[in-house]
């Protein structure tokens, strides 16, 4: 219980010394250091400790605990009612209103009598979620001390807050390891409501209009999922009595299918999710670090996290058909919007959208099968897009541009980071990373299952190989002549960020088959009393033979540079007569210039001919899936 404990309040006292201790000092970085080492070090001790173990539930019951959340969620209603009110903004206040009445009811009516027996758990899915946040997390943070003086550099005007930006982001470390250790359903709730206010605030970081915009967005939304959560908990501790998440999954469906659901739809929207998915597109706006650690590899994934928690209660009924197929419509349709996408970000987000949207699909699912993918498809989405993320922030301070189409010969100018970001994009959608065997299993669990989601499946996965695959010809295209090259600019602490995480997405991909059957199956022997039938010898074969795959181009390349260096170089073939490298004769004597563009097809996947669509797909799902267990 005490590493439990450890994570939850360390970093909170960690953002509150990022606000009294002065960035000049060099004791500011080496704290940051030295607590990031800490945040990496617990939970891989957790895994150590409880790799033969099962869950284990902790009391940790306290009035004065309880008190004390109570207090500050009654802070932040009204910090959020005086800044909405502020901006003119009423929709905020009129939820953070019902939200406030709804918990200031439920604890005066059964605080003094309700009786949580255990507060915190472990399990072997919250010890991965802790592995993603602890790890993923702090390499994000070492990240900003090197971003964040130079993204002042280039908004010179705004007023200097990074101690403060330090605070919001080690508070939301400690509200996400909140969320995953908490069996008690009201300081899950509590810590859920913390990291909505933190994303609000560091959305809207650079506190002009397209960031207030956003960041209002997501309050809306994130608001109107925290009201229903809140609806589930008093319906559910009026019903049956209970407050724990563990005895919700052995309640009887009939009892707690309502609780389910709402919680459900409180994942939802955490993890953006038709109709709700533009508050996560708008909040690209805020700077690279939080791109990267609220918006692609731990907020998000406290969605998937909670819809995954519930969907055993939810299982095999008409609501978790209709949360199957809005999570297809969120992966289908979010895959064939990023290909019209020239932005980066944007680009990231969709893609973000997309996967998440195949975990929740999974998590309707709720099979063997299709738990072990969505879990796989955590692991390895959180890794690959937070070291995208972070990649494009350098190539945004670089180049001055985030947009794709200014990416050109970026193996020349930022060849260290260009093959650093080859990785992540790899980790995406190649062989042998995680991402695609584990969409080979969900496959497999949609054709048993539902095969409608099969066929989703194959369309999606084809328009993210299209859209991963352009942008990857456009970083590894060359040119001939000098072209400047910018890798000594990258700061050493963005380096050392994202060599972290490169070599973590080698390295889980090497351990694949540990993590499988060390890791998750054991965690599926404990849901399911089975796992996905998957033959040890062939998985290690298949396991061989990818990693082969992967090995075969750096040596080839090794061979061509140091071996046999007898080939001759010709300049490109322009498509004519060529006049110099850039330049050829065309047709009647035209001159033509090369050019390097992008497929988009905005006329057939553009943002507004297939958002709105989406929208109108998935209300109609959720108004059903609500309807299903209402009436």
């Amino acid at each position: 219980m005490n590493a439990l404990i450890f994570l939850i309040v360390f970093p909170l006292v960690i953002s509150f010394l990022a606000l009294v201790v002065p960035h000049g000092l060099a004791i500011k970085k080496i704290i940051g250091v030295c607590a990031n080492i800490a945040l990496c070090a617990v939970p891989i001790y957790l895994l150590i400790t409880n790799l033969d173990r099962g869950p284990a539930y902790f009391n940790l019951e306290s009035k004065l605990i309880d008190t004390g959340m109570f207090l500050v969620e009654i802070f932040i209603a009204f910090y959020l009612v005086y800044v909405s009110v502020r901006s003119k903004r009423y929709l905020p206040v009129f939820m953070v209103a019902v939200q406030s009445l709804i918990t200031v009811t439920l604890e005066f009516n059964t605080g003094y009598v309700m009786h949580v027996e255990h507060s915190l758990f472990v399990d072997k899915f919250s010890i991965i979620m802790a592995l993603i946040v602890g790890i993923i997390g702090s390499a994000i943070c070492l990240y900003a001390i090197g971003y964040i003086p130079e993204y002042y550099e280039h908004h010179k005007k705004l007023r200097d807050r990074r101690d403060y930006f330090a605070f919001l982001m080690y508070l939301f470390l400690s509200a996400m390891f909140g969320i995953i250790f908490s069996n008690n359903l009201k300081w899950l709730y509590f810590f859920w409501e913390i990291t909505t206010v933190c994303s609000f605030l560091l959305i809207g970081f650079k506190d002009d209009k397209p960031s207030q915009e956003s960041a209002f967005r997501a309050l809306n939304m994130n608001l109107l999922g925290g009201v229903v959560f809140a609806v589930g908990l008093v319906h559910l501790y009026s019903s049956s009595g209970v407050m724990e998440l563990d005895k919700l999954l052995r309640l009887d469906k009939g009892v707690v299918l309502i609780p389910a659901v709402c919680l459900a739809f409180a994942g939802m929207v955490k993890s953006a999710q038709f109709p709700f998915c533009s508050w996560l597109t708008g909040a690209m706006v805020a700077p690279t670090p939080v791109s990267a650690l609220l918006h692609s590899s731990t907020m998000v994934k406290a969605g998937v996290y909670l819809i995954l928690r519930v969907a055993p209660v939810m299982e095999n009924t008409p609501a978790a058909k209709m949360l199957t197929l809005i999570g297809g419509v969120s992966f289908l349709i979010t895959a064939l919007i990023a290909i019209s996408q020239s932005n980066a970000k944007k680009v990231l987000a969709y893609s973000t959208i997309s996967n998440l949207g195949l975990i929740v699909a999974c998590a309707g699912l709720n099979t063997d099968a299709a738990v072990w993918s969505a879990l796989l498809l955590i692991i390895f989405h959180a890794i690959a897009k937070s070291l995208l993320f972070l990649c494009v922030g350098v190539i945004e301070n670089k180049l001055g541009s985030r947009d794709i189409e200014d990416m050109d010969f970026l193996i020349m100018r930022l060849p260290r980071l260009t093959a650093v970001m080859m990785t992540g994009m790899a980790g995406m959608f190649l062989a042998p990373f995680g991402m695609i065997i584990s969409k080979f299993i969900t496959l497999r669990a949609f054709v048993e299952s539902n095969p409608v989601m099969a066929i989703i499946l194959a369309y999606g996965s084809a328009a993210t190989i299209f859209f991963w695959t352009k942008w990857m010809g456009k970083i590894m295209s060359i040119k001939h002549g000098v072209t400047e090259v910018m890798e000594h600019k990258v700061d050493l602490w963005e380096w050392v960020s994202l060599c972290i995480l490169a070599v973590t997405t080698v390295v889980v991909c090497l351990a694949f088959p540990f993590i499988s059957f060390r890791v998750i199956n054991p965690y599926l022997l404990e849901i399911f009393g089975k796992t996905p039938v998957v033959d040890t010898f062939n998985v290690l074969v298949v396991f061989i033979i990818m990693l082969g795959l992967l090995i075969i181009l750096p040596l080839g390349l090794l061979y061509y540079a140091f071996v046999n260096k007898n080939y001759k170089r010709v300049g490109t073939y322009l498509g004519g007569g060529n006049i110099d490298n850039i330049t050829f004769a065309g047709a009647f004597s035209s001159t033509q210039k090369i050019e390097l563009k992008n497929y988009y097809l905005e006329k057939y996947f553009g943002e507004e001919r297939l958002f709105n669509i989406g929208v109108f797909a998935s209300l109609t799902l959720t108004f059903i899936m609500f309807g299903a267990v209402v009436l």
